[in-house]
């Protein structure tokens, strides 16, 4: 029994060593033995974390189940997280980019050892940031871009005091049903202050306005930072002080798109570290300064878009050796930029890759010493007033990729040595004065030529004088050539160019079925197809009908363009398949029958011009499916009917149906994006509907020539684009430049490319009645005004000289009364005014822009109107004897000597009124009054009279009458 008992007590023992062993072997020294004796092992996941990441998953919305395997035990499986391998606490959570919307449920805050959160790329419909985000100590990671937050960043995030990358870019969030965006904002940046260890920081987007020059103290509390982007903060100071600079290792600087107005800062110059410089779409002002030298580690500078840096381009960037891009773009430089590029001279080794310089005022000839930056690739200098020729030099830039001179006023040969450059890929010259011959020398050698546009102001100036079986070495994508002289039989050079997506052939002098061949070949891939032509020569394949086919022939057409063609026919229906069309223009064609009727929703068309044809009918109800469109213009047809209420759908910004035969009251539903509403010389009838004060975007409104009746509204003053001059650059968007004819100055006049500059009101030629309201007064960045050939009464609005940028102002033929307003002399840009045909009285004011518009016809049929210009003159016009006069003119001195008897007369009349009244209405209220003045009279008459009689007796005595009695 002893012996027994001990073996039992051994093998005891040993069990109890066993499951020491395992339980020590445990990681957390636990061993669940389930009912089958089973020992599970592959649960690692905390269970109090796991918890708190179920809680937060049940505040999420989770549209595309990307939190579907959110279900297991072992939370460190799920997607999206990640646990240390050792405690398996969880680390690390990122669910960037996976459609999330909802709340954030504060049970994060249990995830103690939680280093990296991304929630960027999600859909938080406007809620705010998390404060306790703040408690997540040990964040050394949070990226919650893309995110739709919105409202004030919490402070609390300066707490975390671990975090090394910090992203909060491109919040913010759009009320579809107020259209208003909510951005993500900051009062001030003091919260940054705590944040030592941060190395990335973007707030691209975040609100900053009113914080002034206290970010930048923020900012130069972060030693350790490498990149900072505040792109587009509205920031509204720039600092040109600062006692020390703490952050010296920037690297990457973008302060671009913010509203600076002060010249460069000196500070800048001790972030020596600096690898990228971005400034573009400020306010800077003064000349760049020459303590960039300090840069010498740069490799990309970027001062683009600040619309106020004027002077001459310094020279002093030659000392960059390492600069790699430098974009100094969309400014307000001016000068030439010879200096500028001698500096980069051949003894430096020149990294430079990227130049642009475009959108400036820069003018002279382009330098030989351009040849000298040998590591170009990408040479960018539209829209300047550069001139002459291209330099020979050109040639020397054998890495030159893209080469653009779009915009300028070069008028001077196009060097051979072009040809050289055999890695082009695209050469731009739009829109210059080019001239000369373009041969096979400078075509030969451009290999990998894939875009080419040529296009002059001068009509076939510039001539490609090729062998017309010439095979060139380039297969081109993207082909422009405008009013250049190509030949009368199409080249060979051209018709091989199969691989073609986008063509622009405007007045090239190319004519017939070769051409209408290659179309053939290449219609299946184009996607732009602009046709044009000045002359019948030219035209597609002469007058023709377009193919019933088209649509089939060519359907990845984004942009069709057949305009100016002397096309005839109808419009085929088939245009109506190409699903991708975004622009249609058939313009100044003989294009005859109605409308296509089947317009779809399925059509992405932004642009429908098909004005000046011999369309008829009327507008299909079914344009009102093109929810895209954004410009129609039919003008110069002969439509009929009324305007389909149904294009009230469209997002329409520019409406043009002008000289039709259209009728019925105004649409009263225009949407409150247009920019241009254009409807004269219809039968339009009716009251200009009152909504249309609600118009804020309108610059263009043309009513004339139609049946109108009714009040001028006295709500123009919530025209507020005419007040405040919006930006209206919408006019000439998706490769499309719309024209249009307005009348100004008495004259028809075409408006093209400056039509987003335009401001005008035409309400001519109608039957409306009513005064003048004083509102128009108000919209100061009118241009024109005509509202002549109406019944219109009352004056003329004394404040009518607020309109300081009005050029033609037409009254003429109404009934307007009363004086020629003062303030009219005092605008400065009256170039055409028409008052005729009234009955206005008075004076003509003179002085200032009125003296240079004295054609006497501008005041004729106003037979109680004086003055110069009129052979009529005015009271106290007429000469006299009288001083001479030394100062002012004769006109003055009159004008003088008639406003002071005026005031004097008036003077006169008003003190008796006054001092009549003032005495009556005292003794009418007041019966005390009355009585005490009444007394008071009574005791002057007796005095007066007691003074009388002494006066007689004392006359008396004196001549010894007083025994003489009366009987």
């Amino acid at each position: 029994m002893d012996f027994s008992f001990e073996i039992n007590s051994t093998s005891t023992l040993t069990m109890l060593f066993l499951l020491l062993s395992l339980f020590a072997s445990s990681p957390l020294g636990i061993i669940k033995l389930s009912s089958c004796s089973e020992v599970h092992t592959n649960v690692k996941c905390i269970h109090t974390e796991r918890e708190a990441l179920l809680s937060f998953k049940n505040g999420l919305t989770d549209p595309s189940g990307r939190l579907s395997s959110w279900v297991s035990e072992d939370c460190c499986q799920w997607r999206g997280i990640e646990c240390n391998n050792k405690s398996y606490h969880v680390t690390k959570l990122d669910l960037r980019n996976a459609g999330l919307g909802g709340k954030i449920n504060a049970s994060l805050i249990h995830l103690k050892h939680l280093n990296y959160l991304d929630l960027s790329a999600n859909d938080f419909i406007g809620i705010q940031i998390p404060e306790f985000f703040g408690m997540l100590e040990n964040l050394i990671y949070l990226n919650l871009s893309y995110a739709s937050f919105s409202g004030r960043i919490p402070p609390h995030l300066g707490n975390l005091s671990s975090l090394i990358h910090l992203d909060l870019k491109d919040n913010g969030y759009l009320y579809p049903n107020l259209d208003y965006f909510w951005p993500l904002s900051s009062r001030n940046m003091d919260w940054l202050s705590s944040l030592s260890s941060l190395k990335y920081l973007d707030m691209t987007g975040v609100n900053f306005s009113g914080v002034g020059a206290d970010w930048l103290q923020a900012v130069n509390t972060l030693p350790s930072l490498l990149e900072l982007h505040l792109y587009s903060c509205e920031l509204e100071s720039l600092p040109l002080s600062l006692p020390f600079v703490n952050f010296t290792s920037l690297s990457v600087f973008d302060l671009s798109f913010n509203q600076f107005n002060s010249s460069i800062p000196r500070w800048l110059f001790n972030l020596t570290s600096l690898t990228k410089l971005d400034l573009r779409g400020n306010a800077l002002q003064g000349t760049i300064p020459y303590d960039f030298v300090n840069l010498r580690n740069i490799e990309d500078l970027d001062l683009g878009g600040n619309q106020k840096i004027s002077g001459q381009l310094p020279s002093f960037f030659g000392i960059f050796c390492k600069l790699k891009t430098l974009d100094l773009s969309m400014n307000n430089f001016s000068g030439s930029i010879g200096s500028f590029l001698g500096n980069f001279s051949t003894s430096l080794n020149n990294s430079m890759e990227s130049l642009d310089l475009s959108s400036n005022r820069l003018a002279g000839k382009i330098p030989d010493s351009l040849g000298r930056l040998g590591s170009l690739t990408n040479l960018n200098l539209h829209f300047n007033s550069f001139s002459g020729s291209i330099p020979s030099s050109i040639g020397n830039l054998s890495s030159l990729q893209v080469f653009s001179l779009f915009g300028n006023e070069m008028n001077g040969t196009i060097p051979e040595s072009l040809g050289q450059l055999s890695k082009l890929v695209s050469l731009n010259l739009e829109w210059n004065f080019g001239e000369g011959v373009i041969t096979e020398a400078h075509l030969m050698n451009l290999t990998r030529l894939e875009g080419f546009a040529v296009t002059t102001d001068k009509n076939q100036s510039l001539i490609f004088n090729v062998t017309y079986d010439w095979v060139p070495p380039f297969k081109l994508k993207y082909l422009e050539l405008e009013s250049c002289l190509i030949g009368s039989k199409f080249p060979i050079w051209l018709q091989v160019q199969s691989e073609l997506t986008e063509v622009t052939l405007r007045n090239v002098g190319i004519s017939g079925a070769i051409l209408e061949d290659w179309f053939s070949k290449i219609s299946s891939q184009l996607t732009i197809l602009d046709h044009q032509t000045t002359r019948s020569a030219g035209s597609f394949h002469n007058t023709c009908p377009i193919p019933s086919n088209i649509g089939d022939l060519m359907p990845k057409l984004r942009i069709l363009d057949l305009s100016k063609n002397h096309l005839f026919g109808t419009i085929p229906l088939s245009i109506l398949k190409i699903e991708v069309l975004e622009i249609l223009s058939l313009g100044k064609n003989q294009l005859s029958g109605e409308l296509p009727h089947h317009w779809n929703d399925s059509q992405f068309l932004k642009v429908v011009d098909i004005a000046y044809n011999n369309l008829s009918g009327k507008i299909p109800n079914s344009m009102g499916f093109l929810n895209s469109l954004e410009v129609l213009v039919l003008s110069n047809n002969n439509l009929y009917g009324e305007i389909p209420s149904s294009l009230r759908n469209c997002s329409l910004w520019s409406i043009d149906l002008g000289g039709n035969y259209l009728s019925g009251n105004l649409p009263s539903w225009i949407g409150s994006h247009v920019l241009m509403l254009r409807l004269r010389s219809n039968l339009f009838s009716g009251i200009i509907p009152r909504q249309w004060c609600n118009l804020p975007s309108l610059h263009i409104l043309d009513l004339a020539q139609n049946n109108l009746y009714g009040g001028i509204p006295d709500c123009l003053d919530n025209l507020t684009a005419l007040i405040y001059g919006y930006n209206n650059s919408y006019f000439s968007v998706y490769n499309y430049q719309e024209e249009t004819i307005l009348v100004t100055k008495g004259q028809e006049l075409l408006y093209g490319r400056i039509l987003e500059f335009v401001n005008s009101i035409d309400l001519s030629g109608n039957h409306l009645t009513g005064e003048i309201p004083n509102e128009l007064s108000r919209l100061i960045e009118l241009g024109t005004v005509n509202l002549s050939i109406n019944h219109l009464t009352g004056n003329i609005p004394q404040n009518i000289g607020n309109l300081r940028w009005l050029e033609s102002l037409d009254l003429s033929k109404n009934s307007l009364s009363g004086p020629i307003p003062k303030s009219l002399s005092s605008m400065t840009f009256l170039a055409h005014l028409n008052l005729s045909f009234n009955n206005l009285v008075g004076k003509i004011p003179s002085g200032n822009q009125l003296q240079t518009l004295n054609d006497a016809s501008i005041y004729k049929g106003n037979p109680s109107l004086c003055g110069s210009p009129l052979p009529t003159k005015c009271p106290g016009d007429e000469t006299f004897d009288g001083p001479t006069i030394t100062n002012g003119s004769v006109d003055d001195k009159q004008d003088g000597d008639y406003y002071e008897r005026l005031w004097f007369y008036v003077s006169i009349g008003l003190g008796f009124v006054v001092g009549f009244w003032s005495v009556c209405c005292t003794l009418l209220v007041k019966k005390s009054w009355r009585h005490w003045y009444f007394q008071f009279c009574d005791d002057i008459k007796d005095r007066i009279s007691l003074i009388i009689a002494l006066k007689v007796v004392h006359l008396k005595r004196k001549y010894g009458l007083e025994k003489i009695e009366v009987c």
